[in-house]
């Protein structure tokens, strides 16, 4: 038994610990909660069985045959941290955590999808062989610092639409990386805009092109009309509110005004509007995170944006094995108390390919839904 002082000593200093703590976790929430708001959980719009083969394939790529590197290590169990080294919002966690699953290592969260990170934060902890955490290191970070770098980009843009009480949609468009279009579409999710069409039988969009080759814009339309039949809509493509017009005439879902001036985008959706109350109007050509306000027209729909997908900045991601307390691989100190930096606390690493659909019970910390 300790003496009554040395046990209300020892009392006292746990309070002030649990007290400083608290303390600490409010002024992180608060500070996240002015930056981002964590969107809902969108993991479950992505195809188990396509999201391991494309882990797969991406492994693949990178080891077409002997992993040199992996020799040198060899197979003992260690535990990497994952870091956060720029500003921005975290999106790409069930691709991360499919390349590591498909390795048979273990992933634990201590950050939600969607939330925003500043630098440098520890966002995760990876455990498994040596050799299969560097197998995975370069492909699962290659997936995050992009997925995280649009849905940044989206949400900043995103974000100046709330500013203005704008009621319209932010959205993407089909400029995507190919082979990567899921990993993109899926960020514009977390950062908060419409993902436009994904591919070219999500929805009839009638550009210059098509329209040139069918002879007008209404022959364009009509055709469209007879293989799309009731279930898709149908956009078509405009440089002028004549074009507009015809295309509404023609029955046209959507018109896009494409590379319009802000102010004659204003006017000719006016127009529009009052002609054709149900259809919906895009803008889209030359509009960036820095002349997007202008385009945020009260009879405007869509402000569509090629540059999410062409014109972001990636956040910076490493990964670092640990060997104690607080020091990394480099034996580099950190002094981020908000992730321990061992594996004491780690689920054992994966040995099943059993597909599970399980929700996380602690918030933070993910089970593998595959």
């Amino acid at each position: 038994m300790l003496p009554g002082s040395r046990l209300l000593k020892v009392r006292c200093i746990n309070l002030l610990v649990v007290g400083f703590l608290r303390a600490q976790l409010k002024v992180e929430r608060e500070a996240q909660g002015t930056m981002a708001t964590p969107r809902p959980d969108l993991c479950n719009l992505l195809h188990p069985v396509i999201l391991g083969q494309l882990a797969r394939d991406w492994l693949q790529e990178d080891v077409p045959a002997f992993d040199y590197g992996g020799f040198v290590v060899g197979e003992r169990e260690e535990c990497a941290v994952l870091l956060c080294k720029s500003p921005g919002v975290l999106a790409g966690v069930p691709f991360f955590d499919a390349v590591f699953h498909e390795l048979g290592c273990a992933v634990e969260w201590t950050h939600t999808e969607g939330t925003w990170l500043e630098p440098v934060t520890r966002v995760a902890l990876v455990r498994g062989k040596v050799r299969h955490l560097l197998l995975g290191e370069r492909v699962a970070l290659n997936c995050l610092a992009r997925c995280s770098g649009i849905a940044t980009a989206a949400w900043k843009v995103v974000s100046q639409a709330k500013d203005t009480q704008w009621h319209g949609q932010v959205a993407g468009t089909r400029k995507t990386t190919p082979g990567f279009r899921l990993v993109e579409k899926y960020a514009m999710l977390v950062g908060g805009a419409s993902t436009h069409r994904y591919d070219l039988s999500s929805l009839v969009m009638l550009k210059d092109n098509h329209i040139w080759s069918a002879g007008n814009i209404t022959q364009a339309v009509e055709d469209a009309k007879r293989v799309a039949g009731f279930s898709l809509k149908i956009e078509v493509e405009c440089r002028s509110i004549k074009e507009a017009r015809e295309a509404a005439q023609a029955g046209a879902d959507i018109v896009m005004l494409d590379n319009f001036q802000a102010q004659e985008v204003h006017t000719v959706a006016q127009l529009l509007k009052s002609e054709f109350p149900r259809l919906t109007v895009e803008a889209s050509g030359g509009i960036s995170e820095e002349n997007v306000t202008q385009f945020f027209s009260p009879h405007v729909d869509v402000v569509s944006l090629g540059a999410l997908t062409q014109a972001f900045q990636v956040v910076d991601f490493s990964l670092k094995i640990t060997r104690g307390e607080g020091e990394d691989a480099s034996g580099n100190s950190n002094n981020n108390n908000s992730v321990p930096a061992t594996c004491e606390t780690m689920p054992a690493p994966a040995t099943s390919s059993i597909i599970s659909s399980s929700i996380p019970e602690t918030p933070g910390r993910r089970k593998f839904a595959f």
